[in-house]
C-alpha cells in the first residue's frame, strides 16, 4: 500500500456479515472486494431478527426503504410455556422500540435482506466461485489462494467466511464445539394459522429440553419458525440439510395446538446439528481480522448472530476508514478490543439460554417463569439501546 492511497481491503465471505462490511466500506470511501465461494450469491435458511442495535447501522447505511418494504415490525415478543401456551412474559417491540432506542425491531427473510446487501453495492464488488485455501500474510501485503489456482493480494484481509472460517485456521487451532442440540427450520403459509399472525409477535414455547419460536416474515405472508430437539450426535453442521416434517411433528408430540398448527403448516424443513466455538482471545494478525461467526460463532438463543455481525461491519469499517499510512494493525487492534468483550457476553448468554429455556417442569421451572414475569423496561437497554459508532469514538484500545 502506497502511503497516499486508501488499503485494498479483501473480504472472504459473501454472506450477511461479509456483505454489510462491504457496503460500510464503500460508503466509507475504501476499496473493498468481495470473494464468495458459491457460484452465485443468495441466502440460506428462513428468517432473521434484527435488533435496534444492528438495524439503526443499516437504516445509516442507506438500506431503510429496502428493509421497511420487505420486512415485518412485530409488536411485541411472547414467551409461553410448552402444553397449554400460557402467557409466560411479554415484552413490547414495536412502537416501543423506536420510541425507546430510536431504530426498530425487525423480522425479515434472510434472502430480503441479504438482496437488499447486493443491490446496494456497486457492480463487480463481489467475486463468485472463489473458494478461499490460504491466506499468506507478509509484511506489506496478504495473498490470497483460491481452489481454482487464482490468487488475489490485498493490504488487508477479513475473514466473515463462518463458523467453518479458513481465515479463523491462522489464527487458532479450535474446533466447532456440539452443542447436543439440532434445529428445524422452515416456512408455513401465514393464512393456514390465522389465529398466530392477527397481531405480529415473536412467539417462544419453552418446554422440557426443546423449545419452538416463530414470527412472520415476507411482509406478513409467511411465518419463519424454529424448533430446537436434542440430538445424539453431532451430525451436519449445515442449516441446508433437508429434514422431514413427520419427524418435527413427532419430536413436538403432545405440545400445545399453537405449536402444532405451525407444524402442521409446514411442507418442508430443514435440520442441523447446532455448534459454537468457545471465545477467543485473538482475533487478528498484523493484516488479517475475523469477523462474526468467523470470530465469535453463537448458539441462536438470543437471535442475536445477524445482529453481533453487523455491529462488527461497521466498527471495522469506521476503523479502517480512520486508519492512517501504516496504521492498519492499529486499526484491526482497535476493532478487536471493542467488539470482542460485548460479543463475548453475548456468546455467554446464548448459551446460558440453551439451559434456561429447556428446563424440565419442576421448581426450577416455575421460578424461572416467575423472574420472566416480571420483566424491567431497562432490561434490554444494554443489548438494544446500544450504538457501536458512539462506543467507537470514546473507546480506547486496551
Amino acid at each position: 500500500m502506497r502511503k497516499d492511497t486508501p488499503p485494498r481491503i479483501a473480504v472472504v465471505g459473501g454472506g450477511l456479515a461479509g456483505l454489510t462490511l462491504a457496503l460500510a466500506l464503500h460508503r466509507a470511501g475504501l476499496e473493498c472486494r468481495v470473494y464468495e465461494q458459491a457460484p452465485r450469491l443468495g441466502e440460506v435458511g428462513a428468517g432473521v431478527q434484527l435488533s435496534p442495535s444492528a438495524t439503526r447501522l443499516l437504516h445509516r447505511l442507506g438500506l431503510e426503504p429496502a428493509l421497511r418494504s420487505s420486512a415485518v415490525l412485530p409488536e411485541a415478543m411472547e414467551f409461553r410455556r410448552w402444553a397449554d401456551s400460557s402467557v409466560i412474559s411479554r415484552g413490547l417491540l414495536g412502537k416501543h422500540c423506536e420510541e425507546r432506542y430510536g431504530a426498530p425491531y425487525y423480522a425479515i427473510h434472510r434472502a430480503d435482506l441479504h438482496r437488499a446487501l447486493v443491490e446496494a453495492l456497486p457492480a463487480g464488488a463481489v467475486r463468485l466461485d472463489a473458494r478461499c485455501t490460504l491466506a499468506e500474510e507478509g509484511p506489506d501485503e496478504v495473498v490470497l489462494r483460491f481452489a481454482d489456482g487464482s490468487e488475489a493480494v490485498a493490504d488487508a484481509v477479513v475473514g466473515a467466511d463462518g463458523i467453518h472460517s479458513v481465515l479463523r485456521q491462522a489464527l487458532v487451532a479450535d474446533r466447532p464445539r456440539f452443542s447436543g442440540q439440532s434445529v428445524y427450520r422452515g416456512l408455513a403459509d401465514s393464512r393456514r394459522i390465522p389465529a398466530l399472525v392477527a397481531e405480529p409477535r415473536v412467539l417462544l414455547w419453552l418446554g422440557p429440553g426443546q423449545h419452538f419460536v416463530c414470527y412472520p416474515v415476507s411482509g406478513g405472508r409467511l411465518v419463519n419458525f424454529v424448533a430446537t430437539v436434542p440430538a445424539g450426535g453431532p451430525g451436519g453442521e449445515s442449516w441446508s440439510r433437508r429434514g422431514r416434517v413427520a419427524d418435527l411433528a413427532e419430536a413436538y408430540e403432545g405440545w400445545c395446538a399453537d405449536v402444532t398448527s405451525v407444524i402442521g403448516a409446514a411442507e418442508q424443513v430443514s435440520l442441523w446439528a447446532l455448534h459454537d466455538r468457545d471465545p477467543i482471545e485473538r482475533w487478528s494478525t498484523g493484516r488479517i481480522t475475523l469477523l462474526g461467526d468467523s470470530a465469535h460463532p453463537m448458539l441462536p438463543f438470543m437471535g442475536q448472530g445477524a445482529n453481533q455481525a453487523i455491529e462488527d461491519a461497521v466498527a471495522l469499517a469506521a476503523c479502517l476508514r480512520d486508519a492512517g499510512p501504516g496504521e492498519l494493525s492499529a486499526a484491526l487492534r482497535r476493532y478487536e478490543s471493542l467488539r470482542r468483550p460485548r460479543t463475548t457476553l453475548v456468546q455467554e448468554r446464548s448459551r446460558g439460554n440453551s439451559t434456561a429455556f429447556h428446563l424440565p417442569d419442576g421448581a426450577a421451572q416455575r421460578e424461572r417463569d416467575a423472574a420472566m414475569g416480571r420483566p424491567a423496561p431497562e432490561g434490554q437497554d444494554w443489548l438494544h439501546g446500544y450504538d457501536v459508532e458512539s462506543a467507537l469514538t470514546s473507546h480506547q484500545p486496551t
